[in-house]
């Protein structure tokens, strides 16, 4: 299996503390050396990260744990491959436009029978099992609302009403993004924890490093972060539930 990273921020915010974390499991604490990616909204643009390689062994990698990215929105993935080879056409997060916003997508679990599921107009490139439920939800969205809602809410709940179907494939968990919202769904283990005043340290599970968030923020942050395992020892993670939704946006849970 993979894992999954997320967050969500209320101003823009770097993910270096979490990202460190994540990048010791791919390949060094963890088995998910086959990949990983990350990609950061910025205003209305995306940059995405991405490597075939371990996470703990990419210069790429390294950077970004290093390198402070201010973002909103992240979403971030290290892969242990079980459907479609070794390869950056393979590499989570996917990308897609729709109604002319950037849409970013990661998957954890393995699914049976996806290849039946309709993509529409929104080709698949490699041959994953994520990457064509991907396209299958972005164009279910198009097929639900021929044209952008007014509220987009209304679309993260159409794709929240989506997920059980495919939950019943295998295993589904997702991250998925358009820059303002972030969904997360859950079918095995996913975690999540908002931090917000009064700040405190942080201790990472995978190596010995610690942050005092109090000297990294201001008193009105909101930053949320979701992860397949909690990546603090010393803080209390929320767990969500088989089958459950959980919205964010701006850091809080909607």
């Amino acid at each position: 299996m993979c894992e999954l990273l997320g967050m969500s921020a209320n101003v823009p915010t770097d993910i270096c503390f979490s990202f460190k974390g994540l990048r010791e499991r791919g390949g060094k604490t963890g088995p998910h050396k086959d990949g990983w990616g990350v990609a950061f909204y910025q205003g209305k643009g995306v940059s995405t990260f991405k490597d075939a390689n371990p996470s703990y062994q990419s210069e790429i990698a390294r950077l970004i744990s290093d390198y402070p990215i201010k973002s909103t929105a992240v979403v971030a993935h290290i892969r242990q491959a079980n459907s479609g080879g070794v390869g950056l056409e393979n590499t989570h997060p996917f990308t897609r436009t729709l109604w002319g916003r950037y849409w970013t997508y990661a998957h954890n679990g393995q699914l049976q029978g996806f290849e039946t599921l309709p993509v529409g107009q929104h080709y698949v490139v490699g041959q994953t099992d994520s990457e064509h439920a991907f396209c299958y939800l972005l164009n279910a969205l198009e097929q639900q609302f021929p044209v952008a809602p007014l509220d987009m809410k209304l679309a993260f709940d159409h794709l929240a009403s989506l997920c059980p179907a495919l939950q019943q494939l295998g295993v589904f968990n997702l991250l998925i993004s358009d820059g303002d919202y972030l969904l997360a769904y859950c079918s095995t283990k996913l975690h999540w924890i908002t931090r917000r005043a009064p700040f405190g340290v942080a201790l990472l599970s995978d190596m010995d490093v610690d942050i005092d968030f109090a000297k990294e923020t201001t008193e009105k942050d909101v930053v949320t972060i979701i992860a397949t395992l909690p990546l603090t020892c010393n803080e209390q993670w929320q767990e969500m539930r088989s089958g459950q939704a959980q919205l964010f946006r701006a850091g809080e849970p909607q």
